[in-house]
């Protein structure tokens, strides 16, 4: 919406707002927040929220806990599922230091300088998420099970694919939060499923797939059901992958160079992508890559071209899963994308061989995607690419665990 503060106090004043919750995530992308009344809001616009860092992960011990947060009135959003008198909204922060200076491991700020570095370089990068996730029956007691809601399989429709509905009110609650969905349908899996959403800029891409998590556990809460975004929970079905769509500039050229910097960097960057020793488990099965390659439309492949043309003509990468905190993942994928592009980076030659079926001797080609998280956080701490775009201290949480 693009508000400014005074229009959010306006708005707040106007539509019976009671709460405001202040949003962030910890490093791993797990979102927190506090709400606050509206009489609170104008002293979080001057001088912020004071939270105890000490209690989050990632952020700092009890002898330096004051950090605060500062509301973005451009992400303002009403949560349509709260009630219609006394409303709640939400609004993103940036957090800082009591002196005013930026929390080095608030991700979100991190991705906001990746965005700044590219636009005064001359390139403006656009992201769109792909993000699967399975619907569990909950147990008598309201607990989690890892009893799939249905048992249909790719693109299904009713009576077969039951998630039918939960992926309409998700859709229908995204599109009253200002997210515009694309398509949604049932995945490979047993109560597997996929809500796809337009492209956008990174940061709001990265804030959309933030608040996609927030409403698809809500709206699954609502129905009974858990919602499931880790990258394999059921050990013989396919994993949940965060494919990450990415075009430049909307230029094919800078988009080729972007695809080099990305293949360059990838193995760097993996722990990031996939920070849990689960995320190892789907690589390469079920279509999710293990190799580092690309090419057009082959869905083997760890980036591939699809099929489009002019502003629908973008990168695809398959790597990444859900558990992925996106403000890191976006961010290094806008850097290394934007080296490939300033040092005119080659290529590599494409591969159009499946590479689920190749044998030995064409797969001894390739590089392998780090096969464990021991081995991807090795190469990140080693790595100059990432101790160039993140604080140390952030490495250590994910590198050091």
């Amino acid at each position: 919406m693009n508000y400014t503060a005074k229009e959010v106090m306006q708005y707040i004043a106007e539509e019976d707002v009671k709460f405001i919750r202040l949003a962030f995530c910890d490093i791993f992308g797990k979102q927190k927040n506090i709400s606050i009344l509206h009489s609170e809001l104008e002293r979080a616009f001057d001088t912020g929220i004071a939270i105890d860092a000490s209690a989050i992960l990632g952020f700092a011990d009890e002898a330096h806990s004051d950090l605060f947060l500062h509301p973005d009135p451009a992400t303002l959003s009403e949560l349509p599922w709260r009630p219609e008198n006394g409303k709640v909204v939400r609004m993103y922060c940036t957090i800082t230091y009591p002196d005013g200076r930026v929390f080095e491991n608030d991700t979100r700020s991190i991705l906001i300088q990746a965005v700044k570095t590219a636009k005064e370089a001359g390139f403006h990068f656009a992201i769109g998420a792909e993000m699967e996730f399975y619907l569990f029956k909950l147990d008598d007691s309201g607990n989690p099970t890892k009893e799939p809601y249905d048992h249909a399989s790719y693109m299904d429709v009713a009576p077969d694919d039951k998630c039918e509905n939960v992926r309409r009110e998700i859709c229908l609650t995204l599109e009253k939060m200002g997210i515009q969905p694309e398509s949604s349908h049932h995945e490979e899996g047993p109560g597997q499923n996929e809500i796809d959403f337009r492209y956008s800029d990174a940061l709001s891409a990265a804030d959309n797939a933030m608040t996609f998590q927030t409403v698809v556990k809500t709206i699954a809460a609502g129905n009974g059901l858990c919602a499931d975004f880790s990258p394999k929970p059921l050990p013989d079905h396919p994993g949940s992958g965060l494919h990450i769509n990415l075009s430049v500039n909307g230029d094919p050229e800078n988009m080729q160079y972007m695809i080099a910097g990305i293949l360059k960097y990838v193995s760097d960057m993996t722990i990031f992508l996939n920070p849990l020793e689960q995320s190892y488990w789907r690589l390469g099965v079920h279509k999710a890559p293990k190799y580092i390659s690309w090419s057009n439309n082959n869905r083997s492949q760890l980036i591939r071209v699809p099929a489009a043309a002019g502003q629908y003509r973008r990168a695809e990468l398959r790597s990444p899963d859900p558990s992925a905190n996106p403000y890191i993942a976006f961010a290094l994928l806008v850097y290394a994308g934007l080296y490939g592009i300033q040092n005119k980076l080659e290529l590599p030659e494409e591969s159009n061989v499946n590479l689920f079926t190749a044998d030995y001797e064409t797969l001894s080609r390739f590089r392998i995607l780090p096969q464990s998280v021991t081995a991807a956080a090795k190469l990140a701490q080693s790595s100059n690419f990432i101790a160039s775009h993140l604080p140390e201290k952030l490495i250590l949480g994910y590198c050091g665990q």
